[in-house]
């Protein structure tokens, strides 16, 4: 039941409201604009449903992979000799058709409603509403999900789980994460699981003295050259007082925010530290409206490296389904893997100490769908056809064009012909569609899994 229910909040309900929405920042400010928009449509290929609302039909089709709003106008006249192609051959006569097919949807009523007649000021405000709807839909979430519910921003001296073997670490140049090998039947046990720690123990006091806080316990933990001490641990409501003995082990050099410190080769930095073998339980602290924007842009940071990152990432995922490699989380996922995690998150039990409420499924689905919205505002900005920020760029130029044209005293050059263009944007649409293909087939052989 968690698994179809995270499917219909995120794919049934939350992918589908955000197309619909990046779509209607696009279409509301056509209108406003005076720009006819002949058709708003979530979805490609069949039309499912539609019904016309003035002059625009509104519907729903079969593949719920984007959606568009079609105006008019968008491709310029041809300027120059009408009957002179700009190219030869077949890309020559597919920027013809589509211009020519452009013209057919102009009415006789339609001469003062056409997008590019419009200055580049609002032909901005038009493209970049459907990202910005995006990002709207993620900072609300964001700021719900933050205020409301709170980040996991600080370790608590709960024991989340224990470390069962004793495995120095690796500081390979390579290494995405600070992870360690799986345990091997020749790896000694570590002191936490001799001294019986429990995930769901609270450590209240490390060697006779109380602790309140993880970072207490850790830097006493690694400081220990292997002296056996007394932890006080609250369990089940109770006090017990176990014996551990930490080992001195190959650990990563830690810095002020608990992170793993690389070398200047990008290697981790490890150094000889006590060791007991405890993972620290996470404390979800609520935050104030004023800490959103810094925790949205830090959002917007990573989602952008990732998006760039994305020829290397998508080897990754090759080196993944073909080389037999883990899936980095961080990685570009389709849909399906979406789905998946979705249900994932849906059929996550966690542990007796650590049980899985509806309301943390709530969050991670909420926090799924933010994410989505948060790519979609920042892929959709690539300066590329047909993405919006092609649109865009092309704007831009126009006004760029316009003002060296004024400053040089010269006739005005016009409005950028988008259509010459029209080239790249099948070639960005070819790569898009095997890249979902590709990411469709490893996320079903291969898929990223939560929580392991």
């Amino acid at each position: 039941m968690g698994t179809l229910l995270g499917w219909l909040l995120v794919l049934g309900i939350g992918v589908p409201v955000s197309i619909a929405l990046h779509e209607v920042g696009h279409l509301v400010p056509a209108k406003r604009f005076g720009v006819r928009c002949t058709q708003y449509m979530v979805g490609f290929g069949p039309t499912l449903w539609s019904t016309r609302r003035g002059d625009t039909e509104y519907g729903i089709k079969a593949i719920p992979l984007g959606g568009y709003v079609r105006m008019i106008g968008m491709f310029p006249p041809k300027r120059g000799a009408a009957g002179r192609s700009d190219r030869s051959g077949r890309l020559g006569t597919l920027i013809d058709q589509a211009r020519a097919d452009a013209q057919r949807d102009i009415g006789p009523d339609d001469g003062d409603k056409l997008f590019y007649q419009r200055s580049v000021p609002r032909r901005l405000v038009i493209m970049l509403g459907g990202p910005l709807m995006n990002l709207v839909i993620a900072s609300v979430l964001l700021t719900g999900l933050v205020t409301l519910h709170g980040l996991d921003v600080s370790a608590t001296t709960r024991v989340l789980s224990v470390v069962e073997c004793v495995v120095p670490v690796s500081s390979a140049a390579d290494s995405a994460k600070a992870v360690q090998r799986g345990c091997q039947p020749t790896d000694p046990k570590s002191p936490a699981a001799v001294a019986g720690l429990q995930p769901g123990d609270q450590i209240v006091s490390y060697d006779g003295v109380a602790v309140d806080s993880w970072s207490q316990v850790q830097e006493r933990i690694r400081a220990n050259t292997g002296t056996p001490v007394a932890l006080g641990v609250r369990r089940a409501g109770a006090l017990v007082t176990l014996t551990a003995t930490p080992v001195v082990s190959t650990r990563y050099l830690l810095d002020a925010n608990d992170q793993p410190v690389k070398a200047a080769d990008g290697s981790y930095k490890t150094v000889p530290a006590g060791f007991l073998g405890v993972e620290p339980a996470a404390a979800f602290v609520k935050q104030p409206v004023t800490a959103v924007p810094g925790i949205i842009g830090s959002a917007l940071v990573q989602t952008a490296g990732i998006v760039l990152q994305i020829p290397q990432k998508v080897y990754g995922v090759g080196q993944a389904v073909f080389g037999g490699s883990e899936r980095d989380p961080n990685g570009p996922i389709s849909l399906v893997g979406v789905g998946r995690i979705a249900g994932d998150l849906g059929s996550a039990q966690g542990s007796a100490a650590f049980p899985v409420t509806f309301a943390d499924r709530l969050v991670g689905w909420l926090s799924l769908i933010a994410s989505l919205n948060l790519a979609l505002f920042v892929f959709n900005l690539i300066p590329l056809l047909p993405l919006d920020g092609g649109h865009v760029a092309g704007a831009l130029w126009e006004a760029a064009r316009r003002r060296v044209a004024k400053l040089r005293h010269r006739p005005d050059p016009g409005p950028v012909d988008i259509a010459k263009a029209l080239p790249v944007a099948y070639a960005v649409v070819s790569v898009l569609v095997g890249l979902s293909v590709f990411l469709i087939y490893a996320d079903l052989v291969k898929p990223v899994r939560v929580g392991g």
